[in-house]
């Protein structure tokens, strides 16, 4: 939209685009500048196989690297060595209108070589911390987990799933956190402080004024479904069982120890928060969606040439998604273990609750295709919510993850993982080396 605003011709070929079909369209409308962006972990490695296939078909257009999961260091370590030609992270998109500008102008030259000398800094830099990185092995690092009491577990309400088709938008709207949404349209700052800036005062008028249209005339639906089960740790996995007897395994949520020596000589996997074997405890599971309807009514505002509105109804089912798993997280700990629990908003956006709730493919869970098991236990598909073949969910709109209980569990980040743990972490899975070192190659 950008870009185009200022006369650029775009040609949006879409989400989970292959490789050839990038590089033929870039052919047959010999376009000037390629760029790629990426949301979940997995495109990551797809960039890197289009700069190998455009080296392979001796391209020379300049390619741009941008999306929520990239970065600077990432392009220039894992993209920008596979393509001789000019290859360009952009930080956000108000910077896109300034690169490409230069990449087409008389400068080109000297800021691609500019680019170059900085990015072999930059993998020289990455170099010399992997060198001093302390991997322990990762029996050592088992040896480290923490030692939590189980001795006081609270039974959920129910076993089993609990659905809800159609969640009235008045009860989550006053769970939206606004900060984010602010974030997106790149301007930093944190709510309420932010509104007295005039730019994001005007921008909250107007994101008010659609998400009021939508709740009034239902434009948009928002379906959820939750579910807790009996759970034990065995080892650095999870196992879920079909009913209190716990004879029947019904699923096995695997996770990952963190491997890299830590300040508190602890080395933590989300297994660790849930009780072994022989004790009785509970995890729970969710995915939620705010995005049925976002297609159509995107579809409707494009059609009248109106990209602000559409950008901004995205924005907003996004944040009404995030509100959903807030409000759903808050009833299920609420009849769960906190039954008097009572905080206010910012309280409540801060997270200052006891409980978490990990997501596959985020710094505590970096695995995507644990989120295959989640949805099969949930059925969360009957919601209108589907995975593609790289685990992310559609309509982008949704939010999914487990639920932890205990007292001490928190977020952390699995970080760097050997190759002991990785091959582990396969046997475990039942699937081969290179398979779980393709969905882990950030953690590598």
């Amino acid at each position: 939209v950008v870009l185009g605003c200022n006369n650029y011709e775009v040609i949006d070929l879409g989400v989970m685009v292959s490789a050839e079909k990038i590089l033929d369209t870039a052919i047959s409308e010999k376009v000037d500048i390629v760029g790629l962006s990426g949301l979940i972990t997995p495109s990551l490695d797809e960039m890197v196989h289009v700069a190998r296939e455009m080296e392979r078909r001796h391209f020379v257009t300049p390619l741009l690297i941008g999306g929520a999961t990239t970065s600077k260091l990432h392009t220039a370590v894992k993209v920008a060595p596979r393509y001789s030609s000019a290859t360009v992270h952009v930080l956000d998109a108000s910077r896109a209108v300034g690169v490409v500008s230069t990449l087409l102008g008389e400068g080109r030259d000297a800021f691609a070589s500019k680019v170059h000398s900085e990015y072999d800094r930059l993998r020289a830099q990455n170099e010399a911390r992997a060198a001093d990185r302390t991997i322990l092995p990762i029996e050592v690092a088992r040896s480290r987990a923490p030692v939590l009491a189980f001795d006081e577990v609270d039974t959920p309400p129910f076993l089993g799933t609990r659905a809800y088709d159609d969640v009235p938008l008045t009860r989550i709207e006053p769970f939206i956190d606004w900060t984010p949404f602010f974030q997106t349209w790149e301007l930093r700052g944190r709510y309420p402080q932010i509104l007295d800036e005039p730019r994001a005062k005007e921008l909250f008028d107007d994101a008010r004024k659609l998400l009021d249209e939508i709740i009034e005339k239902r434009l948009l639906k928002a379906r959820a479904v939750y579910a807790f089960w009996p759970a034990n740790r065995v080892g650095d996995d999870i196992e879920l069982y079909r009913d209190d007897t716990r004879r029947e395994r019904i699923a096995t949520i695997h996770t990952l120890r963190q491997q890299q020596e830590t300040q508190s000589k602890l080395n933590f996997a989300l297994a660790d928060f849930v009780a072994p074997k022989g004790t009785r405890d509970y995890i729970g599971g969710f995915a939620v969606t705010a995005g049925i309807g976002v297609d159509e009514l995107v579809a409707e505002f494009q059609k009248d040439h109106d990209d602000y509105n559409s950008i901004m109804t995205k924005a907003l089912a996004d944040r009404l998604a995030e509100a959903l798993a807030e409000m759903l997280h808050k009833e299920a700990r609420t009849h769960w273990y906190a039954h008097d629990e009572s905080l206010p908003y910012e309280e409540l956006i801060a997270e200052n609750y006891r409980g978490i709730r990990p997501a596959p493919g985020y710094p505590a869970c970096p695995d995507h295709t644990e989120k295959r098991t989640l949805f099969d236990l949930l059925g969360a598909e009957s919601l209108g919510i589907h995975l593609t073949e790289t685990f992310a969910m559609m309509p982008a709109a949704a939010v999914s993850g487990f639920y932890f209980a205990h007292p001490e569990a928190r977020y952390f980040a699995v970080g760097k993982i050997g190759e002991d743990q990785a091959a582990d972490y396969a046997r475990r899975k039942e699937l081969s080396l290179s398979e779980v070192e393709r969905w882990l190659a950030p953690n590598l």
